[in-house]
């Protein structure tokens, strides 16, 4: 049997400890953990990296406290429009959905893309519509709704600006107050197979049905046995002019580079060029993981077969 691993992220931005209350914190590492351990459980049974990777997004999209699922943030209409997408390292399958409505777990509706749309990448009505022809869970608007993300859209509604996640400040500060609130999970299984996924609820006050990096493959998700599966978290524009998932793994694939130095070059040199602020995590088929970010701050946790166990949100 092979090392196998999970890594998870909730987000990267500006994330600082002197802004967090002692009971959030506690929150955050809470939610992190379990969605951690959701995952790590089906490879410890001998499951497969996709169904960890699934199952750990799921988990983070049923917490209000991260920007995806049932916490995903308000558009400029005061409604949530969501994406999300998986791939399957095995075979290059993927499957991708964006600016869908009521969908509980966007992750699962990806997945189910890739399974038996014989299609990659649904978006808006036509992918809700295939939600229901598939049974995938819907939830009423009500569900969506949190009274922080609501009051954080209320400050910035009626303007022009957007913010790229919560904060519980004014106008001025959320502009500089940067948090990126994309969820996403990477896993090597026991057979050396790789998963990735990543769902969000995008930027609040969001218009023009604006689309991040997060459901387009190469952009913020990408998986290949070969190299590395990725999962970013960032300002997408960036992220997607930069392919930094799959900017990964054609350095590692070309380069010859390991995992952590091909996601060193990336976030911390190619995307700091380009004033992209974020981060990602990674593992290989060998189970290593890394986890980089260029921003003050990243939710994020891992654990491998070995005994490593690592959970953090600030910079070390």
């Amino acid at each position: 049997m092979k090392k196998f691993s999970m890594v998870i992220h909730g987000g990267a931005g500006t994330i600082l400890k002197s802004d967090m209350t002692p009971e959030l914190e506690k929150a955050y590492q809470v939610g992190l953990e379990e969605a951690l351990n959701a995952g790590y459980g089906i490879l410890e049974a001998g499951g497969d990296a996709m169904s960890a990777v699934t199952a750990a997004v799921v988990k983070l999209e049923d917490n209000l406290l991260f920007n995806a699922g049932r916490g995903a943030v308000f558009t400029k209409k005061g409604l949530q429009e969501m994406d999300a997408a998986v791939m399957d390292g095995t075979n290059l399958a993927a499957g991708a959905i964006c600016g869908v409505r009521n969908v509980r777990n966007p992750i699962e509706l990806a997945r189910q893309v890739m399974l038996h749309s014989n299609h990659v990448f649904l978006s808006g009505k036509g992918a809700n519509d295939f939600a229901i022809k598939q049974g995938v869970k819907l939830e009423p608007d009500e569900y969506f709704f949190s009274q922080f993300r609501y009051d954080q859209w209320k400050e910035i509604r009626d303007s022009d600006n957007y913010s790229l996640d919560h904060t519980h400040q004014g106008i001025q500060e959320l502009m500089k107050d940067k948090k990126f609130g994309t969820v996403g999970a990477v896993a090597c299984d026991s057979k050396g197979n790789l998963a990735a996924g990543t769902s969000t609820g995008g930027m609040t006050n969001k218009k023009f049905g604006r689309i991040g990096d997060s459901p387009i493959v190469g952009a913020g998700t990408y998986a290949d046995n070969e190299t590395c599966a990725i999962s970013c978290t960032g300002h997408g524009e960036l992220f997607i002019r930069a392919v930094a998932a799959y900017d990964v793994s054609a350095r590692m694939k070309y380069k010859k580079l390991p995992l952590a130095e091909a996601m060193r070059e990336v976030v911390m040199d190619k995307l700091v060029k380009m004033e992209g602020e974020g981060g990602m995590i990674g593992v290989d088929a060998q189970g290593n993981v890394a986890m980089l970010f260029n921003s003050a701050g990243m939710y994020r946790a891992m654990r491998s077969s070995t005994g490593e166990i690592e959970i953090g949100i600030y910079r070390e």
